[in-house]
């Protein structure tokens, strides 16, 4: 029996106190496999976003199990939390979260640098993952003079340059037009998706779902429905 990539278990988080306290996840439980991209869907509000920081190990839940590759997550220290984020969970952020004075390739080298390889290392390798994202001519380039599909696959490419296990994505189409959204699913659903990764995506985009191998549905804050996805 293998061990899922992720397993929530019964995942409840809040906001404020009394009578102003907001349920933001209620107890909502999910599995993820290696080998799969899971896709979670619902409307602004549902919990979607919430869900995927508390099972990336950035917002710490109020109740519930997260069990990340056999690795209890938050019954770990702050500092285990941290390490364990950085080289074994890759995030990509909605609006990327590129550095503007850096070029592209020091971006994309930032998780290494933080890892303490040398300089020189970092940027070499940085260059290996540009090349795997198709970005090897715009490494000089800072993240201004790149288009919005240009900038998101930059963002992947820091994403995976230190190979991790967990790939999380909070809507990676959500400032791209139809065909460049679909061409960044498609992209990392047979280039980054491997039988060792596990690939989680937030989005209301349903151009994608063709791409999903499972898609679960949110909305205010529960789990409402699971179905499977079109896996092309």
């Amino acid at each position: 029996m293998t061990t899922p990539a992720i397993d929530a278990r019964s995942v409840t988080k809040w906001f404020g106190e009394g009578d102003a306290r907001t349920y933001a996840v209620r107890d909502v439980s999910i599995q993820a496999e290696f080998g799969e991209m899971l896709l979670i869907v619902g409307p602004s509000g549902s919990g979607k976003t919430t869900l995927l920081s508390v099972i990336s190990g950035i917002l710490r839940p109020d109740s519930g199990d997260v069990i990340v590759d056999g690795t209890d997550l938050w019954k770990q220290p702050n500092d285990s939390i941290a390490d364990f984020r950085l080289n074994r969970i890759g995030f990509v952020f909605q609006d990327y979260h590129l550095f503007g004075r850096l070029t592209t390739a020091e971006n994309v080298a930032i998780p290494l640098i933080l890892k303490r390889r040398a300089w020189d290392d970092a940027l070499a390798e940085a260059l290996k993952y540009l090349e795997i994202v198709g970005l090897t001519s715009r490494a000089q380039l800072t993240p201004v003079k790149l288009s919005g599909g240009e900038q998101q696959r930059v963002a992947i490419a820091r994403a995976i340059v230190s190979q991790p296990d967990i790939l999380i994505l909070d809507e990676p189409t959500a400032s791209l037009d139809g065909d460049t959204g679909r061409n960044i699913i498609e992209f990392v659903k047979h280039h980054v998706l491997n039988e060792h990764r596990c690939i989680v995506i937030v989005t209301h985009d349903s151009r994608i779902f063709e791409y999903a191998d499972r898609i679960l549905k949110m909305e205010d804050g529960r789990l409402t429905h699971i179905e499977r996805g079109g896996a092309r």
